[in-house]
């Protein structure tokens, strides 16, 4: 800007402030001369110029004003609501004794605005004694209605006093504002009214020297009940209930009673040491004897547990518990799940054989077995699963009338066992907990059906043939060999092969063939056919003199075709199993 326009600019200036502005505006706002330049444009010291560009930077428009100026801040005046000093000035005339804290609680739930504490001290430092008149707080012992007294004492409670401040005021105990304070929280109004002190109890009848007779009497007939020990006593104020009590609380404390077990010192449970971690680590395999009988024959229950998702894999039910009956449960486990790492039963002579200890070291099975007479039952799960199945499914076991009902009954007991929730995968955390779900897909060591087959096929059944060349396997007769009477055989058990042996001589099999919609039954089901057909798969013992039965030639003519066609139902579906002799 020229000289002259800047002294054409001056007479526009109203303030010393605008002119030093100026002399300054184009070094700090564009940059494009220096203050010696500015100087010599505006008739200036450079000193002054430096000066006032330095100032400016510093402090703003205020490094501007004039050195005589005193500039000062203004402090903001805080603006607190009129209702607030009010109420401030009706409390201090009311109590002098709050604290800040509190008055700015008070201030807070009374008038809706929130104020620091620090404000309520100066508010109340500068607010002035005034003398009002009743201000409608009565002392608590001067009010008239002692429940308006007790109203009195809650409204202020929950309009923020403090229960001390309450006590002092209304000239109180500070237990009895505690008292009305929780009596209101629990039954609210009703907790206010006037109640009776009367006991809520009959007064005591039963004092030590009573209780020191009772348990003289009961030293002196360790066996007589309540009511005999009362009619001792010969008491008509005490009642025979009350000497049943007193009676069983002296066998707690003297120890000297006879006929009194000692209690002892409780173990401390320890973890099960049979308890999975993982899927397929621990199966349990036990049998149950039904409590009703079949046909005069109270038939078993043999049942394959997994210990991890307490899911049943598979269960046979059988005229006895024996060991071809625990290999074909565990037959068709292994096959539909695969070998468990271990497999836990009892001592039972199915379990401890040779065949069953022969199979499981072949399938790589460590067998553990316990013993349930000495207290080792809690030991194998699958037998308090039994209790399960006692309360849950036994009233429709009674029911069957053919083994093949009760078959039926039997899987339907283990279907809705698996898809029904189990308490103890609940309190293990198994979510959800139903064990199908929880085993979901988990296998154990896989076999082939082959090599399974191969597992199982030294399971040997040593039987001596009859005069007609047939053996007996738990009650059921096949035909071997008319050549060999009275001799002893081999019965060879694999899968659903059953073959007949003699020195190294296959003599006779018979094989079982399921169709595909029934293979999926129960283990029971799938061997029953081969085993325990509707139709005997040979003529009885007593029919062998007398020809024929039903048809059929006996075994040992030239002429009798070995084939035999047994037909069972399993939930409404026929199921047909072809038995040859080969």
């Amino acid at each position: 800007m020229p000289t002259e326009d800047f002294a054409q600019l001056q007479l526009q200036f109203v303030d010393q402030t605008q002119w030093r502005y100026e002399v300054i505006r184009p070094i700090v706002l564009f940059a494009d001369r220096t203050p010696r330049q500015r100087a010599d444009e505006t008739d200036t010291h450079p000193s002054t110029v430096r000066t006032l560009t330095r100032r400016f930077r510093q402090q703003g428009m205020v490094g501007l004003l004039p050195e005589d100026v005193e500039v000062t801040v203004r402090a903001r005046v805080p603006r607190v609501p009129e209702v607030v000093r009010q109420e401030m000035d009706r409390l201090k005339a009311l109590y002098d004794g709050f604290h800040y804290r509190e008055l700015a609680r008070i201030l807070f739930i009374t008038c809706g605005v929130s104020i620091d504490h620090k404000t309520v001290k100066a508010l109340w430092q500068a607010s002035a004694v005034s003398c009002q008149g009743h201000l409608g707080l009565w002392d608590y012992h001067a009010q008239p209605d002692r429940h308006r007294a007790r109203m009195q004492v809650i409204h202020l409670y929950y309009h923020g006093w403090n229960k001390g401040r309450m006590s002092q005021y209304l000239h109180v105990s500070r237990p009895t504002v505690d008292a009305w304070v929780r009596r209101f929280e629990a039954e609210h109004f009703a907790g206010l009214v006037d109640k009776s002190r009367a006991p809520h109890t009959p007064a005591r009848k039963v004092w030590l020297p009573l209780m020191v007779q009772v348990y003289h009497l009961q030293k002196a007939h360790p066996d007589a009940g309540r009511f005999r020990i009362w009619s001792l006593l010969a008491r008509s104020d005490i009642s025979e209930r009350t000497v049943g009590r007193i009676m069983a609380l002296n066998k707690l404390v003297y120890h000297d009673i006879p006929h009194v077990p000692t209690p002892g010192v409780k173990p401390t449970p320890g973890p099960h040491p049979y308890k999975a971690s993982y899927r397929q680590q621990y199966w349990f395999i036990d049998g149950r004897r039904m409590d009703f009988a079949l046909e005069g024959v109270r038939w078993w229950s043999l049942i394959i547990l997994e210990g991890y998702s307490r899911t049943m894999l598979a269960g046979m039910i059988a005229p006895t518990e024996a060991t071809w009956v625990a290999l074909m449960v565990l037959y068709t486990a292994c096959l539909r799940y695969g070998a468990p790492v271990s497999l836990v039963s009892d001592s039972g002579g199915a379990y401890t054989s040779a065949d069953f200890e022969a199979v499981c070291a072949r399938l790589q099975i460590r067998h553990e077995t316990i013993v349930s007479t000495q207290g080792e039952s809690y030991l194998n799960w699958m037998e308090t699963h039994f209790n399960i199945q006692r309360r849950l499914y036994d009233y429709q076991f009674s029911w069957a009338r053919t083994p093949a009902e009760l078959e039926q009954r039997h899987q339907a007991f283990m279907q809705t066992y698996n898809t029904t929730a189990h308490q103890g995968l609940l309190q293990d955390r198994r979510l959800p907990p139903i064990p199908v779900e929880v085993l979901g897909a988990a296998k154990g060591r896989q076999y082939t059906p082959e090599e399974l087959a191969r597992a199982f096929a030294q399971a040997v059944f040593p039987r001596t043939t009859n005069q007609y060349g047939c053996v007996t396997l738990h009650s059921y007769q096949f035909y071997v060999e008319a050549g060999l009477p009275r001799t002893q055989v081999l019965l060879w058990v694999a899968g659903t092969q059953l073959r007949a042996a003699f020195d190294h001589v296959i003599l006779a099999e018979y094989h079982c063939r399921v169709r595909p919609e029934v293979a999926a039954l129960a283990v029971s089901a799938h061997f029953k056919g081969a085993m325990r057909p509707v139709m005997p798969l040979t003529v009885p013992y007593r029919d062998m003199r007398s020809g024929q039965r039903d048809g059929m030639k006996l075994p040992g003519q030239r002429s009798c075709n070995h084939g035999f066609t047994s037909k069972w139902r399993q939930d409404g579906v026929s199921a047909s199993t072809n038995v040859e002799q080969r």
